[in-house]
């Protein structure tokens, strides 16, 4: 279950990458490590940790 910080980074990541026209394609939990896994558009992958800090690839 995801925290209250990465549902916030989540929502405004969401918000940023689609008020870009950016694609959204995969939102997901890694179990093991309880990060947040967002792919969009052709090459941006986004990790939010459970204590909302993103890393951006």
């Amino acid at each position: 279950m995801p925290t209250a910080a990465q549902f916030l980074a989540l929502f405004q990541d969401s918000a940023f990458l689609t008020n870009a026209y950016v694609s959204i394609h995969l939102v997901r939990i890694d179990q093991r490590s309880g990060d947040l896994i967002i792919l969009a558009g052709e090459s941006i992958e986004v990790e939010i940790l459970p204590n909302g800090k993103r890393i951006i690839r």
